[in-house]
């Protein structure tokens, strides 16, 4: 792909974010290669001096390496002799500049992106499920646990962001095209429009599914009124788009999809006991048939015409436990018959869907079961943690749960909200500590706790914990290790530890147990 000189001064001017610029020749200078790391730079490349990490030794590096302009929100001197593009906010700038530089690849593919709280990552696991079945693997897949980009494996990778940084979204996006790729369903965090990764991009369907405080503190949202302004930006920006009428703040996320979007093109979904606000029409309806340790099943029912013409009515099952993933796979049903599936196709696409990381179990002989699921704020924690009380009926809960550093202040007095109500036993351990101390965070978690009626133990060493609470177990007991699903890193001082997941780890605590046994 490439982009000439000129181009990039009439798409910034465009949009009114180019300031200045320095030409040293003509302007049909072309660039073919874009980048904003120093290591990815090779001859003719235009340079992002992107805003948080960049430092002026960063250009001069990339100009040694054959960038011949840079885009920045101020001149430097380490780039003279290159072309400057000095713009009013760089993360905007790259986002437009990416997308032309490679050929605007959202306009070649259907695209679905969920926004919410919780339930992104399952939501579209259901939905590229369905549309890969439909599409015959013609589906790619941006997600908080893996990029899909075709059926190679080299298209197939973990992700490092929720929502990738635009000049590697876009690059992904024209990978997924390539590739054969008609539809892609994403995920989209609030960061991505706190940091305009996603600044001009417009979805086909744009999911709204929930929201509750998190990502609040000093590297993320300043307060919750900033995280809901920034979910809001994707109905915003979608020309269908579908809301769990069960949010909270409903009337400020229905307002937010009226504002740009036809009401025939705004879709409303919720279970079928709920009570809709005074004028609101539920456009379809879910109803939990069963829902226990082996498999959930429901019923999805429309309830207006619009909806009745997408013809996804019928029975479901899923093979993934959890009466709270329901709500996530009636949203998936509903993004994939906008994208033109039907019913059975889309009951047959979600039935065996697995989900990395999301309630993964392990039976240990003479311990409790072991459950590793990626929960990772209060809204997720209590939906799976009251779930496995209600089908074990009220076991004793221990729980392994740590909080990340430098993000999600927030969550550390939600995991103790969650301990207080649901659980007697806690091992407060390692999650991503980053460049905090992770005894800090720690601290910090169980200053929330009562210590009346919980009992609380600290070891940092995660593998430690995993084992300490497995040990402790009983048969009767279920064990609970929250937070990094199948993550297989620690985050430690910028750097990203190898970590063996924690189900390798329960596994190997099994083994352990088992060759005790034998001896």
């Amino acid at each position: 792909m490439a982009i000439t000189l000129e181009a990039c001064i009439l798409i910034l001017k465009e949009h009114h974010i180019l300031k200045s610029s320095a030409i040293q020749d003509n302007l049909t200078q072309r660039f073919e290669n874009a980048a904003y790391n120093v290591q990815e730079v090779l001859p003719k490349t235009l340079f992002f001096c992107k805003s948080d990490e960049f430092r002026p030794i960063y250009l001069q590096d990339a100009k040694d390496n054959g960038a011949i302009a840079y885009v920045a929100e101020q001149p430097y001197a380490e780039g003279n002799g290159m072309h400057a593009l000095i713009v009013r906010n760089i993360r905007k700038a790259m986002a437009l500049l990416a997308q032309a530089f490679y050929g605007y690849p959202q306009d070649e593919l259907f695209v679905i992106a969920y926004t919410g709280t919780k339930g992104k990552t399952t939501s579209t696991y259901f939905t590229h499920g369905i549309l890969d079945r439909v599409t015959a693997g013609k589906t790619a897949m941006f997600s908080t646990v893996d990029t899909v980009l075709g059926s190679k494996p080299e298209d197939h990778f973990k992700s490092e962001l929720t929502t990738a940084e635009s000049l590697d979204l876009f690059r992904n996006m024209r990978l997924a095209v390539d590739n054969g790729n008609t539809d892609l369903v994403m995920e989209v965090s609030s960061q991505a429009y706190k940091q305009f990764r996603v600044f001009g991009l417009t979805y086909d369907v744009g999911f709204f599914l929930n929201i509750s405080p998190d990502h609040i503190g000093p590297n993320e949202h300043p307060n919750f009124a900033d995280y809901l302004h920034c979910k809001l930006q994707l109905l915003v920006n979608s020309r269908k788009t579908v809301i769990n009428a069960q949010t909270d703040y409903f009337a400020d996320v229905y307002a937010a999809a009226t504002i740009t979007t036809d009401p025939d093109s705004i879709f409303l979904f919720a279970d079928d006991q709920f009570e809709a606000p005074e004028g609101i029409e539920i456009d379809f309806r879910y109803h939990q048939e069963e829902a226990d340790l082996s498999k959930s099943r429901f019923k999805l029912t429309t309830h207006t015409l619009k909806a009745e013409q997408l013809k996804i009515s019928g029975e479901y099952a899923l093979d993934l436990i959890g009466d709270y993933n329901l709500s996530n796979a009636t949203a998936a049903i509903i993004g994939a018959g906008l994208a033109g599936a039907v019913y059975p196709d889309t009951a047959l696409g979600i039935a065996h869907v697995k989900i990395p990381g999301r309630m993964e179990k392990l039976d240990i002989p003479g311990h409790g079961r072991v459950y590793v699921d990626y929960a990772h704020n209060y809204t997720s924690m209590m939906a799976l943690l009251s779930f496995l009380k209600k089908e074990y009926e009220d076991p004793r809960l221990i729980v392994v749960v740590g909080s990340p550093g430098d993000k999600g202040i927030s969550r550390r007095e939600g995991f103790a909200k969650a301990i207080n109500q649901l659980v007697p036993r806690v091992y407060i351990t390692n999650d991503d500590p980053g460049f905090e101390d992770p005894q800090e965070i720690a601290d910090q978690i169980i200053e929330g706790i009562n210590r009346d009626q919980v009992e609380v133990t600290v070891e940092l060493d995660r593998s430690k914990a995993i084992e300490a609470a497995i040990r402790e177990s009983k048969p009767d007991d279920v064990v609970v290790l929250v937070g990094k699903g199948t993550d297989p890193y620690q985050k430690v001082r910028g750097v990203d530890t190898p970590w063996p997941t924690d189900m390798v780890v329960a596994r190997n605590v099994a083994e352990k147990l088992k060759d005790e046994q034998i001896n």
